[in-house]
């Protein structure tokens, strides 16, 4: 089964399956300092990630928490820089697919064998997920801790209002687009500023029209940028833009911002993922199901197998940690259903563990849950899908297309080149 690709239809199933949590085994006497790093800033559930990590820290009175930065941008290169000097934390949160195979691949990962077996951690979480996010050339790296999934977050009653329906296709979505610009209510909010959001527009088209096999393909360097099928994406995102069916400057704003744009009646709706619904919930205080609401990316292609996308966060342990006594046992600790439940609570994603009781979940996130149960597919989004050199120059593609996107095909050329000379140079270095 591909790592960029799953089948979740056996998770709703097994929540019923498994009723009793196996006996952890028994933890070491913990002490020293313990130094863990995540990337949960604001608006992500900072606060309940947080009390997590206080929580565990609370029960082993030798242990002493080392503080790390935790700004979300700032982390995806700052890990990168401790890794390869002499100070790594002991563990740390990181993104599943990808990411960690890379750093894995740099020799900066040790293996959690040891406390997945005495653990029973088999038992714990769906295959599929094993399979592809906490497996990596046959060994267990990470433990999950989120689910998530990408799709419209909107504000029902700007719908009502221009007399327009939720759509289930592409076409049905275009008349959607226009009902509401007749309204002068911009359909989409995008804050691309720290470009990564608008992965998702690109994502969801190639994955609704190419479909799967060939995005895994692009991935993985097998196809080119400049294929009929990324030219084919990119020409449905542009009629989209220069109909004016966004809210302006999407660069100029953030993603919060977009969502607070479609809370505040001043777009539609957002692609994003489900901690928008945790920002909604916590931070705004809005009663899902009424005061926004959900649908999937719509249908263009009929005969295109329909696919789920969205991140696996999860925690590591660095090869080179000075206490991985404690860092293996706070990872034990993060299997508890309870803590996966507490922390789906704060970020608005699933809990992956398969013993949560999943019977408080609001209306709107058991829905998602069905929806990613009744996908053959389940994608990671781009930057977690292809080597993070090669995403650093896909994401400021994202960025640029909403900036200017009438050369987009002259973009894509460079994008070939550059992400052909980035495979090209792992390809050189991993035969060393």
């Amino acid at each position: 089964m591909s790592r960029k690709g799953f089948i979740f239809s056996l998770l709703l199933v097994c929540v019923m399956l498994f009723t009793a949590m196996p006996a952890f085994a028994a933890e070491p006497d913990l002490k020293g300092e313990f130094d863990v790093a995540h990337y949960w800033s604001g608006g992500f559930g900072m606060d309940f990630i947080e009390k997590v990590i206080d929580d565990f820290v609370a029960v082993h009175p030798n242990l002493t928490r080392v503080a790390s930065p935790v700004d979300h941008e700032q982390f995806k290169t700052q890990i990168l820089v401790q890794l390869a000097g002499d100070n790594p934390p002991d563990t740390f949160s990181y993104w599943a697919g990808a990411r960690v195979q890379f750093i894995k691949d740099g020799g900066r990962l040790q293996n959690i064998e040891d406390i997945w077996a005495e653990n029973d951690m088999d038992a714990m979480f769906p295959p599929a997920v094993i399979a592809n996010a906490c497996t990596y050339d046959g060994e267990k790296y990470l433990v999950p801790l989120t689910l998530h999934w990408v799709g419209f977050f909107y504000n029902p009653a700007l719908l009502e209002q221009a007399g327009a329906e939720v759509p289930k296709t592409w076409d049905e979505m275009v008349t959607m687009a226009e009902k509401l610009k007749a309204q002068n209510i911009p359909a989409f909010a995008l804050g691309s500023k720290e470009r990564w959001p608008g992965q998702f527009w690109f994502d969801m088209i190639l994955l609704r029209t190419a479909g799967n096999d060939y995005r895994t393909q692009l991935m993985n360097g097998e196809a080119s940028y400049t294929d009929p099928e990324v030219v084919r994406a990119f020409e449905l995102w542009k009629q989209l833009v220069d109909a004016g069916y966004f809210y302006p400057d999407a660069n100029a704003y953030d993603w919060i911002e977009a969502a607070d744009h479609v809370a505040n009646g001043k777009a539609a709706m957002t692609l994003m993922g489900t901690w928008a619904g945790g920002h909604f919930i916590n931070d705004l205080g809005l009663v899902p199901g009424e005061d926004y609401d959900y649908f999937a990316f719509p249908i263009i292609d009929e005969e295109t197998p329909h696919a789920s996308l969205g991140p696996i966060d999860g925690f590591v342990i660095s090869k080179d940690a000075k206490n991985p006594d404690a860092a293996k046992a706070f990872l034990v600790y993060l299997t508890d259903p309870e803590v996966q439940l507490a922390f789906a609570e704060g970020g608005g994603h699933l809990a992956p563990s398969l013993l949560a009781d999943t019977s408080g979940y609001d209306v709107v996130k058991a829905n998602i849950a069905g929806e990613i149960a009744a996908d053959a597919v389940f994608a990671f989004n781009y930057d977690l899908a292809t080597p993070p050199p090669v995403a650093e120059v896909g994401l400021n593609s994202f960025s640029e297309f909403m900036a200017n996107p009438g050369d987009y095909k002259a973009m894509l050329e460079r994008v070939q080149e550059d992400a052909a000379a980035e495979f090209a140079a792992a390809a050189a270095e991993g035969a060393q």
